[in-house]
């Protein structure tokens, strides 16, 4: 088997696994097969749309058995939607695949042995755990195949929704989403019904025109409503008709915003957001504290499990108050916030200056006054001169994106010399990489894995490591 095994069909491949990221995976004479829509158990044929010599991806194209652990997806859109994937699988499922991804990743890459993961925090909420959601309007209504050689279907149906999986010019219009609690759906039903009786254009994604383009709506615990139109080319006249028939329909919106996002990308946050009506923000709220959130802010999309990783953080971190603890990649300071109370100080430090701003704004409404946040490239603050100038830290506590931390700012973390380090990682892998090269001079302690993403293969990991 080699490269030329691609668009061949495999009969009777039975999937037996998932690997890292979610990948069903079977076995063809020895060589994994990646297979997408399936779960352990499912009897397919494949068609190999991706061949390597060590490895094979495909697409199931007969089903000859179904997993006897298969459940009915509960949404409509399942299949078509990108979002959501692991519908058909039981939560319990769910859960052993995550924490197995955390265990195989620390061993093979992070080279840890001998350290138990702790039992997977699951998700008190399974549906409607997100508190922010991104549509996008779109010109063109993804249609399925079926529907495609119908002439009496228009191919330029506008849609509010979701791009359908593996294509950026195509949106599912979205119906119900079982994402975000109420009003959310309704929120995004409505509006799109107007814009198609008010005869607004639809952004098309690959003529870079349209009068609409994106829709967010951010919820929060405390029962405030953000919710922000992305204009294109619509006139002010227009925008403010839009908005207007929003504020009027939904009284209870507490921040209604909007940007004009003329730009070959949907990215934001280089751009100026204005008030139409209401605050600027929301708060969100954790064990009596009080957290500002923009609309360009990061906070966890599912605020109640976010509660937990917080505490295992903490927890982790074992802080009597004596503490210098460094908040590395704080966003809008609510891990710094979340622990200054155990500890003498905390520095957190971000890419975003609005973050920052936030961060500040958030300790002071508080009346947390032992803060202090620094906005810049983390590798770029975070050196030597810095933590002579800021103290010693006795803990650091580090939340990167998905790609890890940089090389610069684990050499840094080394030199530093922190009795512990407490990793906060949504992506196993980069969090084992850093893990392994930290192991110089940290050892592994505690391993707590968080389900913040239910029916999806994304999770929380925190590591305790403590210097040898």
């Amino acid at each position: 088997m080699g490269k030329k095994d691609k668009n061949k069909v495999y009969e009777q491949l039975e999937i037996v696994d998932v690997a890292a990221e979610g990948k069903a995976i079977g076995r063809i004479d020895g060589v994994v097969v990646f297979v997408t829509g399936v779960v352990p158990g499912d009897v397919v044929d494949v068609l190999i749309t991706r061949s390597k010599n060590n490895y094979k991806e495909g697409i199931p194209v007969k089903f000859h058995s179904h997993s006897t652990r298969r459940v009915p997806p509960f949404c409509n859109h399942f299949g078509d939607c990108g979002g959501c994937k692991w519908q058909e699988m039981p939560y319990e499922d769910q859960l052993g695949y995550k924490q197995k991804e955390v265990a195989s990743a620390l061993k093979h890459i992070g080279r840890v042995d001998g350290v138990p993961v702790m039992p997977i925090l699951a998700s008190e909420n399974k549906l409607y755990y997100r508190n922010k959601l991104e549509y996008t309007f779109c010109k063109h209504k993804y249609l399925p195949k079926e529907m495609l050689g119908n002439k009496d279907i228009s191919k330029e149906q506008p849609a509010l929704g979701f791009h359908a999986r593996g294509l950026f010019d195509k949106v599912i219009h979205i119906d119900h989403c079982y994402l975000q609690g109420d009003p959310s759906n309704r929120l995004r039903n409505e509006i799109g019904q107007y814009a198609i009786e008010n005869n607004y254009t639809f952004y098309d994604m690959r003529q870079h025109h349209g009068e609409l383009r994106n829709l967010v709506i951010r919820t929060s615990t405390t029962g405030e409503l953000m919710c922000i139109l992305i204009f294109a080319d619509a006139s002010q006249e227009r925008r403010t008709q839009l908005l207007e028939f929003v504020a009027e329909r939904f009284p209870e919106i507490s921040s209604l915003l909007y940007i004009v996002n003329q730009k070959m990308n949907d990215t934001y946050n280089d751009l100026d957001v204005h008030v139409f009506k209401g605050q600027d923000h929301i708060f969100e709220e954790m064990e009596g504290l009080k957290f500002k959130i923009g609309p360009k802010s990061f906070y966890q999309t599912n605020p109640q499990q976010a509660y937990e990783l917080y505490k295992v953080a903490r927890d982790f971190a074992q802080l009597d108050g004596t503490e210098v603890v460094y908040d590395l990649y704080t966003g809008t300071g609510t891990i710094a916030n979340f622990v200054a109370k155990k500890a003498k100080k905390v520095i957190g430090v971000e890419y975003v200056p609005e973050a920052i701003q936030d961060a500040v704004f958030n300790s002071q409404i508080n009346n947390i006054d032992n803060t202090l946040f620094f906005a810049g490239d983390m590798k770029d603050v975070l050196s030597d001169s810095f933590i002579a100038e800021n103290g010693q830290p006795d803990v650091i506590i580090t939340d990167p994106p998905r790609a890890g931390m940089h090389a610069d700012v684990v050499a840094t973390l080394l030199r530093a010399s922190p009795k512990k380090i407490v990793y906060v990682s949504c992506n196993p892998a980069t969090q084992a990489r850093d893990v392994n090269i930290l192991s110089s001079n940290y050892v592994v302690t505690k391993i707590q894995p968080v389900d913040m993403f239910p029916h999806t293969f994304h999770l929380e990991n925190v590591v305790l490591l403590e210097k040898i």
